[in-house]
């Protein structure tokens, strides 16, 4: 998958734009669009997010998802993975989501990663998980939505 010069310049520049721009919600993710990555409906990303920079295109984010700041998201290593980031799906601040090489790491529905938290497998609809590697800590029964009143997500986890 080898790409032309100006086509990774131009991919570089788009991403340093999107790390530092205002608009979590516009701007940011119409760059990252313009990038190759894969946004399907309304997303959050915060600033100086590192969304995969020469293959972009493996990325896939889908309604209601929110990257919080600094989160950083791998699809490659001397060969390809894919990331998905799934509806209303919430990566806390600092996480490291990493795809091994052949591989598919799938962030469920619902499902909220805790503050620098490193992902290397998928984790479940509705799951809580946290820590380095990232463990299932418990099962969230709200959806950490742009509206969602965070104590009201707390009070939805139930212990497993």
């Amino acid at each position: 998958m080898k790409k032309s010069l100006p086509k990774r310049v131009s991919n570089r520049c788009l991403h340093l734009l999107a790390r530092f721009s205002p608009g979590g919600a516009t701007l940011r993710p119409l760059l990252h669009r313009l990038r190759g990555v894969n946004i399907k409906g309304y997303v959050f990303i915060g600033e100086e997010v590192y969304l995969e920079n020469e293959y972009p295109e493996l990325i896939e984010l889908h309604d209601g998802a929110q990257l919080a700041l600094r989160c950083t998201i791998m699809c490659h290593f001397r060969d390809l993975g894919k990331v998905i980031i799934g509806k209303n799906a919430w990566i806390g601040p600092g996480c490291i989501i990493a795809a091994s090489p052949g591989e598919t790491v799938s962030i469920g529905e619902g499902s909220v990663i805790a503050a620098g938290s490193v992902v290397t497998k998928s984790v479940s609809p509705f799951t809580f998980v946290g820590g380095v590697p990232a463990k299932t800590i418990a099962k969230t029964t709200i959806p950490m939505t742009v509206t969602t009143d965070f104590r009201e997500w707390k009070k939805g986890l139930t212990s497993l």
